[in-house]
């Protein structure tokens, strides 16, 4: 898998205002910012990505994801 197919696959399962995804082609770091974060926690959050990716990850397409999860808000504070 390639940064867009992660993204891709994020993004159709999830309603997104902002996903990007980096990496070396192992391992990944996405950003993923969504109105439906709103009221969970991290753990909350990172699950819900988790489960997106999973089939991914047990199949070896996917090695590794980490992720910063962010609400609109959130966001935007951090662009401030």
């Amino acid at each position: 898998m390639n940064s867009e197919d992660i993204q891709a696959l994020i993004a159709a399962n999830l309603q997104c205002e902002h996903v990007a995804v980096e990496g070396d082609g192992r391992h990944w770091f996405a950003v993923i910012v969504s109105s439906t974060f709103e009221g969970q926690n991290r753990v909350q959050r990172q699950r819900a990505i988790n489960a997106i990716v999973n089939d991914k990850i047990a199949s070896g397409e996917l090695h590794a994801l980490s992720m910063k999860t962010l609400t609109p808000a959130e966001w935007a504070q951090q662009q401030a």
